[in-house]
């Protein structure tokens, strides 16, 4: 049955969102203030107004002057902390579509949960979140605002389409690098099933303009695992070639080839100082990134 954008945001899903705050409360609030920083260190900015200490935030920015009259800690925020935008980039691919069995969520569908999640964070701390979809051009383009009715109409159209269309992921990101006219976040979910070289390439594209880069890496566990028996036939859902194999002869290779496909994917990102998180359909999407977040902070 098609989702629609309540489906991604209704009242569970954002229980299971502000779960976040309520398991790990200062992991994400030190990860949203850390994104603010990131992109702009090194650079010259303007004092703006006070705002409460949360942790993550540098000692060194605290008010003791503002403390001494409140007891309370308070630290300098810049200009350039107002000005971070979050632009969500989504695979629209005809492959973002693929899902083992009737139960569970496709690729596509379980990539907008994480959006539905990662935007809902940044516009509770009144960050603007845009969106970019793609497949072999750039689908639908959002630019980026900081209401919750943003939030809506973001996921209300990342809903409404279907997946389709090969990936090519250097022309598009090309023409996504050229929309983001700032630096800020870029948070990619794509399953990669693209050219790697074309893949890195855009990346490097948005590193190049000095982005803070998240990729979402998403795959079905079928796609990972191959848990496949008896002579089967397998169909390239974007170009619609067909083989039949016996799973048997060709599963230890294929698991070999796809951890190098992965592990593959993880050190360019490394290289390029890129969060790479790779993700499968069977995790529940809020686990899937709470342990990114506690990854990411364990690493600062």
């Amino acid at each position: 049955m098609a989702k629609n954008a309540t489906d991604y945001l209704n009242p569970e899903v954002i229980q299971q969102v502000a779960r976040l705050d309520l398991q790990a409360k200062f992991i994400v609030e030190g990860f949203i203030a850390g994104l603010h920083r990131s992109p702009f260190h090194g650079f010259s900015v303007e004092f703006s107004e006070h705002r409460k200490y949360t942790l993550g935030d540098e000692i060194r920015d605290i008010d003791w002057g503002v403390y001494g009259k409140t007891d309370k800690y308070y630290v300098r925020k810049y200009q350039a902390e107002t000005n971070l935008e979050c632009f969500l980039v989504v695979d629209m691919s005809e492959s973002m579509g693929y899902r083992h069995g009737k139960k569970g969520v496709t690729k596509l569908e379980y990539a907008i949960y994480l959006a539905a999640a990662m935007g809902y964070m940044m516009t509770k701390q009144q960050d603007p979140v845009g969106l970019v979809t793609f497949d072999t051009n750039i689908r639908g383009y959002f630019p980026p605002k900081s209401s919750r009715s943003q939030l809506i109409s973001i996921i209300s159209e990342l809903s409404k389409n279907k997946p389709g269309g090969q990936t090519d992921f250097d022309k598009t990101i090309t023409q996504t690098a050229e929309l983001i006219k700032h630096r800020g976040l870029v948070v990619i979910f794509s399953d990669l099933l693209g050219d790697p070289k074309s893949v890195v390439n855009g990346i490097h594209q948005f590193r190049f303009r000095q982005h803070e880069v998240i990729l979402f890496h998403v795959l079905d566990a079928a796609e990972v695992e191959f848990p496949f028996q008896g002579t089967t036939i397998f169909e390239d859902v974007e170009t619609g070639e067909r083989i039949q194999i016996n799973p048997d002869s060709i599963r230890e290779s294929y698991q070999k080839q796809m951890k190098e496909f992965i592990d593959n994917y993880e050190k360019a990102c490394l290289d390029a100082n890129v969060d790479y998180v790779q993700v499968t359909t069977s995790t529940p999407f809020d686990k899937a990134l709470m342990e990114f977040l506690m990854r990411r902070e364990r690493k600062f």
